[in-house]
């Protein structure tokens, strides 16, 4: 262990006691009198992602910042994330400033703000975004509505463990995802297979941070690489797909094609296909209908 030695661990240790990649976002809210309030955060990463009536983030936020205290009295946020542009990222940088008003971090704001066509009560969206996730706070998660906004100098206990006000000038946010965003090339690039270039330019935060900068690092083409299919993983599928359904069958030759899938998605996979080829009244999955199967899973998950 020569090679690794201990460092101090201190308040915001992700910014001052390492060095932890994260997204670049902004964080748009409706203030008191109205008007959107555009923050900018990197502590937001997926919650909620499989087995949940509905999936969620979670942001993690100053109790007194102008983001945390319209989440507490209106519950909802909009999540923009921003392509890689240096001027986008210096303009994140300016707001994320914090003691700024909404009046006074908004005035000359770059950013270009467009309603929500799901109501007049939605944050406005940052129309640069390459991605959009609209939310909605789930206060009933710890009894957080209990926490009310107002106190700007910290709150006193008792705390929440993981959402409201977890600690004196901290709070959580577990965020429903209403709906998600996204410019129509990469939205296509989704549904119809990833390449090369179909990912968006993404700026990354690099972690640290000191008393004079933010450090980020420029995006770059992203590099692919192969997933491997193990020795017996055909075998492994063929046995799966046989216990599926007695009355739907594969072929080999099918199954080499499942190969890719993860074993622990394999009988997830497999029974949802079954229960295509039912809807399709296909007794026997042969590649020309799998073909038919995954045309039919692409438009169901594009819709």
């Amino acid at each position: 262990m020569d090679k690794l030695k201990e460092l101090r661990i201190v308040d915001n240790f992700y910014q001052t006691s390492a060095f932890f990649p994260m997204p670049t976002i902004l964080a748009s809210t409706i203030s008191p009198n109205g008007q959107t309030n555009l923050g900018s955060y990197s502590l937001c990463f997926p919650y909620y992602i499989a087995g949940k009536d509905y999936y969620a983030m979670i942001l993690m936020s100053r109790n007194s910042s102008n983001t945390a205290q319209n989440i507490l009295r209106t519950k909802k946020v909009t999540l923009n994330f921003i392509p890689d542009k240096r001027k986008y990222f210096r303009e994140a940088v300016r707001l994320g400033f914090p003691g700024d008003t909404t009046e006074e971090k908004m005035k000359n704001c770059l950013f270009t703000l467009v309603d929500s066509d799901l109501g007049k009560d939605r944050p406005k969206i940052v129309s640069e975004s390459f991605q959009v996730m609209e939310c909605t706070w789930d206060d009933s998660l710890e009894d957080a509505y209990l926490d009310q906004a107002g106190q700007l100098e910290g709150y006193e206990p008792p705390y929440r463990n993981f959402n409201g006000i977890t600690s004196k000038f901290g709070a959580h946010f577990i965020l429903k995802i209403d709906r998600i965003l996204m410019e129509e090339k990469y939205n296509n690039a989704i549904i119809n297979g990833i390449r090369h270039n179909s990912f968006p330019s993404v700026p990354v935060d690099y972690g640290y941070r000191d008393s004079t900068n933010f450090w980020y690092t420029k995006f770059r083409k992203p590099i692919a690489e192969k997933i491997q299919a193990k020795e017996g993983d055909v075998k492994s599928v063929i046995y799966a797909a046989s216990r599926i359904d007695p009355d739907v069958k594969f072929t080999d030759d099918a199954c080499a094609k499942l190969t890719k899938i993860p074993r622990i998605f394999l009988k997830a996979a497999l029974t949802q296909m079954v229960k295509i080829a039912k809807e399709e009244h296909i007794t026997l999955i042969d590649e020309k209908a799998l073909e038919i199967i995954n045309d039919k899973r692409h438009k169901e998950k594009k819709k």
